[in-house]
């Protein structure tokens, strides 16, 4: 896995002095929100809000509560965040941040959890597409196994490939599809705020007698607020496209101040949309609520809410599967991962070995499924990285004080990065100690297993001359070349 001796193919690609062969600047403010937004908002929140409304114990007062709670959670982490992203753009996410204040080991422990649990997720994404995509076409029958699969392999390696000629149209498709889920999550807000004006009495009760329901305990409210937090999943993303920001010293913090408090409140209005429609007990007991909730209010169109559920999902695949690709990059810059991967398209100037290679894991996740129930175990390690990357900003701001930062979250004491961080830890323990399992041991494991691999190839740098011609062959078949980078860009 090491560097240095694969510039074979450093031709000049290059028009003039400053058009470097790298990674060029082309996500504006509005992209971003997109990204994020289009990350977040998948098919939770049409298919099953239910979680939050359960543990709650039907309390609607304090279902709504937690909602915004995590709202304001995941924009307390986004913040911070911000700051990490502005002072160090680069590709990589959490990858890169962990690496640079905590050092390498615990980055490749990242990167080495992430290749197993993104991919999966990944592949979760597009096995649940090809799921309502194809359903409609059956009627109450199940759609053949073989089918969707086929279906959901074919979906990754489009969106792997469009991701991996053209950034543009990555972006582009991105907004179409956050425009299209916005406005179905916008029809059933709206619609609920006029039902709930007009509204009958029964349903302004809800509202009105919100916390007169039974009050949930404390590991109850816990429950509810994993659930909650799981929704708000991916307010993080922004920081892989750091590279590829334009001015990522106003547009990252401006993007995440757009565009978590806007989730959140789409999130507020849909819920009580549901909760003017259905009662608590209807909501928990439908296996899709926005279908339902179509049902009842818009029975001539209800069709259009499957429809939604299924771009939802496209998108939401489209910025993960883009994501991922750049973490992938990033490693491999970093010699964590084989230097082909970190390598750019000659024509496109996009990282496609990156893309190929995440396409391929998410495809072995797809074709055996079952693999895919083994990442719920790893749940508890998405919360560790936030926290260790949480944990990197307070480092960096005592190791690295002049380190230039043209966003700062909560000033010289950083409080809001200690708020994460003991939330997170807290997030990590809690299923651990409340409902122990030997799977999580088996994660545990698996996360360090990783040294198995970091001491022979990254520490003592073991290398084979087979992987030379093997990546030479390849930089000629797929025409890629070696990433040039600057001395002010790599922020070392």
């Amino acid at each position: 896995m090491g560097k240095g001796k694969h510039d074979y193919l450093k031709e000049e690609v290059r028009g003039n002095e400053n058009d470097r062969m790298q990674l060029k600047r082309t996500i504006g403010y509005f992209d971003g929100v997109n990204f994020i937004i289009g990350t977040i908002v998948g098919a939770g929140i049409f298919v099953s809000p239910t979680g939050v409304l359960q543990y709650s114990l039907l309390n609607v007062g304090v279902a709504l509560s937690i909602w915004t709670a995590c709202g304001v959670i995941s924009l307390m982490g986004a913040l911070c965040y911000a700051e990490l992203g502005t002072a160090l753009p680069l590709s990589g996410g959490e990858y890169s941040h962990i690496k640079r204040a905590l050092g390498s080991l615990p980055a490749f422990i990242f990167i080495w959890t992430a290749m197993f649990t993104k991919p999966a997720s990944n592949a979760t994404r597009a096995l649940l597409f090809a799921e309502y995509a194809t359903q409609p076409f059956y009627g109450v029958c199940p759609a053949p196994e073989l089918l969707k699969k086929c279906l959901a392999l074919t979906v990754l390696w489009s969106l792997g490939i469009l991701n991996g000629r053209s950034v543009k149209m990555a972006t582009w498709v991105q907004t179409v599809f956050t425009v299209l889920k916005m406005m179905a999550l916008s029809v059933i807000g709206i619609g609920g705020i006029v039902l709930l004006v007009r509204g009958r009495k029964e349903n302004l009760v809800r509202f009105e007698n919100a916390f007169s329901s039974e009050i949930p305990d404390a590991s109850q409210i816990a429950e509810a607020f994993f659930q909650g937090l799981y929704a708000y999943g991916g307010w993080w993303s922004l920081n892989y496209m750091a590279e590829e920001m334009i001015n990522p010293s106003r547009n990252i913090p401006l993007t995440v101040m757009t565009a978590l408090p806007a989730v959140t409140l789409f999130y507020l209005l849909v819920n009580i949309s549901y909760l003017t429609v259905l009662t608590p007990k209807e909501i928990i007991s439908s296996v899709a609520v926005a279908v339902t909730w179509a049902d009842r209010v818009i029975p001539s169109v209800a069709w259009v809410i499957p429809l939604s559920v299924a771009a939802s999902i496209f998108g939401a695949l489209n910025s993960s599967m883009f994501t991922l690709g750049r973490l992938s990059y990033a490693g491999s810059q970093s010699g964590h991962l084989p230097v082909l991967i970190s390598m750019l398209n000659v024509h496109y100037w996009t990282p496609a070995p990156a893309m190929i290679f995440s396409t391929i894991i998410a495809s072995i996740f797809i074709i055996p499924a079952d693999l895919i129930t083994l990442t719920n175990y790893f749940g508890f390690s998405v919360w560790l990285m936030i926290g260790l990357t949480c944990a990197s900003l307070i480092v960096l701001r005592y190791r690295e004080p002049t380190l230039q930062r043209p966003y700062k979250v909560n000033g010289k004491r950083v409080k809001i990065a200690f708020v994460m961080v003991a939330v997170s830890l807290f997030l990590v323990l809690a299923p651990i100690v409340w409902a122990p399992k030997m799977q999580y041991i088996y994660a545990l494991l698996f996360m360090l297993g990783g040294l198995l691999v970091y001491l022979p190839f990254v520490h003592f740098k073991l290398h084979f001359d087979f992987v030379d011609k093997i990546t030479c062959y390849l930089q000629l078949l797929l025409e890629v070349s070696p990433a040039e980078v600057s001395a002010e860009d790599k922020y070392e």
